[in-house]
């Protein structure tokens, strides 16, 4: 009879680990989460069901020892819509050399292991998941165990000593709750409170058996499941709450002024970046600029046309009443919400010809005249007019921005100023004016974790300081500029972005 049970066991083990391959598989793609993230979480689950599969397995006696419980709790926290900017999963974070060894508590811990590095409503946090039935959690160190409390320091330890990957907060999360006294040990020594996310209840489905040889299909529960925070660090990496720009006034685009700063950035390159839409190359140095606005009347008698001046109407003007920019509370994962950065690429999108109701003008031209305006971009240009016909950005881009306050650094404001009045028409000129009358400039302020990766190439320092800021700010970058995003989420970093299609500015 035991044998039976345990065959029995190991075949219920077997099919919930087939279960998680396919739920990795169709893990959302609003998880952003990389490839290499969903390799590591195949190979585990890969490798526990080749353990079950051998005829040890079921003929050994003693508890079936496997992992498919923690990996299932793993993909049920990368199911949840609000889980974002997935970098890393299931591996160890290497600790800081300059960490001593008193703060590593252990001269031979180089590593803490991490579940998931993401970002959580829209601030980097690390994920620890237990799946252990609470009454084998134990609090201090013991002959089986290092005990919870030292677990939980090295990550807290590792979180302030690791620049780059450094979270804004620690989630715990126990998958089948946790007992009175190590909650009040956790809220009582190290500072931890439990928060209130919406995660579903269910996973995805897995296996269990019931009566006889019968094995039926259910949805695992999480009803019991325990989620607490705690901030390694409280107070650092601030958002500073002055010093933000706010336009207020109309701009007149024919009034746009290149002269402030020290603009070093070649025409040609300029105008290049400009038709194509890519700008993750461009270099565009200025020293600290004082830009102001021009008033002009409020009717400027042109139509900017509808769906651009639907997504404006649809977000928060800064006429409103002005909200400080605050660091949030400390541990408070549910600060700003509605707040979004906007990097070059987004803004050329917003305001461009051929979003705008000019693909029909465009391919009207003929095909000589496209050719000698766009030369050798000239493919490029056709395919986001045929991009746009199929799925027109402002469509997305009204969904992502309804409701919210935009944001820009200086630095994106001097190059998107710089990009149209170089190369943008007269009605691009005006969208031009219109959107910078609804955004939010700040100075360029990156965060720190941001700035502490390595100046290369791939991640070049202007685009460091845009997506930083936004990241400063808990804001995430809408952007076009996917070999930027992919650069950062390859150090392991998780970065709150909003991908869209490039769209280029047509003289328009």
């Amino acid at each position: 009879m035991e044998g039976e049970q345990r065959v029995a066991q190991v075949e219920v083990a077997k099919q919930r680990c087939k279960c998680v391959i396919d739920a990795i598989d169709k893990l959302p793609c609003s998880t952003n989460i990389t490839h290499s993230c969903k390799r590591t979480l195949l190979k585990l689950a890969r490798a526990d069901l080749s353990f079950l599969s051998r005829p040890s397995s079921s003929s050994s006696s003693g508890p079936l020892s496997v992992n498919i419980g923690h990996l299932e709790t793993v993909v049920h926290i990368l199911q949840q819509p609000f889980i974002t900017g997935v970098s890393r999963v299931c591996k160890s974070i290497p600790l800081s050399p300059s960490v001593s060894s008193e703060e590593r508590r252990d001269s031979s811990l180089k590593h803490i292991h991490v579940d998931v590095v993401c970002t959580l409503n829209r601030k980097p946090v690390w994920i620890i998941v237990s799946d252990r039935n609470p009454e084998y959690i134990s609090w201090d160190r013991s002959r089986k165990s290092k005990g919870l409390k030292l677990r939980i320091q090295e990550v807290l330890a590792a979180a302030q000593s690791n620049l780059t990957l450094r979270p804004s907060s620690v989630i715990l999360f126990f998958a089948n709750g946790l007992a009175t006294n190590i909650y009040n040990k956790l809220r009582d020594e190290l500072g931890a409170y439990e928060i209130e996310l919406d995660f579903s209840v269910f996973s995805s489905d897995v296996l269990e058996e019931t009566e006889g040889d019968w094995i039926n299909v259910i949805a695992r529960s999480f009803r019991n499941s325990c989620v607490l925070e705690i901030n390694p660090a409280v107070g650092k990496d601030v958002v500073p709450n002055s010093g933000c720009i706010i336009q207020g006034s109309a701009v007149d685009s024919s009034q746009i002024d290149l002269s402030v700063g020290k603009a070093e950035t070649q025409p040609q390159q300029l105008e290049e970046n400009a038709r194509t839409g890519d700008y993750s190359h461009l270099e565009l140095f200025v020293d600290e600029a004082k830009t102001q606005p021009q008033p002009i009347e409020e009717n400027v008698g042109i139509n900017l046309g509808d769906t651009f001046c639907s997504i404006l109407m649809g977000m928060k003007p800064i006429s409103m009443e002005i909200k400080k920019f605050e660091s949030a509370k400390p541990g408070n994962l549910l600060g700003e919400t509605d707040l979004v950065n906007f990097d070059t690429t987004a803004l050329i999108a917003l305001v461009s010809g051929i979003s705008n109701g000019g693909t029909n003008k465009l391919l009207a031209t003929p095909e000589s005249e496209m050719r000698q305006r766009f030369k050798g971009n000239f493919d490029f240009v056709i395919g986001q007019i045929m991009s746009e016909i199929q799925n027109p950005i402002h469509l997305k881009f009204g969904r992502i921005l309804h409701g919210k306050h935009g944001l820009i650094c200086e630095s994106v404001l001097l190059e998107f100023k710089e990009l149209v009045s170089m190369c943008g028409g007269p009605n691009e000129k005006l969208r031009a004016a219109r959107l910078i009358d609804y955004l939010r400039v700040v100075p360029d302020t990156p965060s720190e974790r941001m700035m502490g990766l390595p100046t290369t190439r791939k991640l070049a320092l202007k685009n460091k300081v845009v997506f930083g800021t936004g990241d400063r700010w808990h804001a995430p970058t809408l952007t076009a500029n996917m070999a930027f995003v992919r650069a950062v989420s390859q150090t392991g970093m998780s970065l709150s972005t909003i991908e869209h299609r490039p769209r280029a500015l047509t003289g328009d």
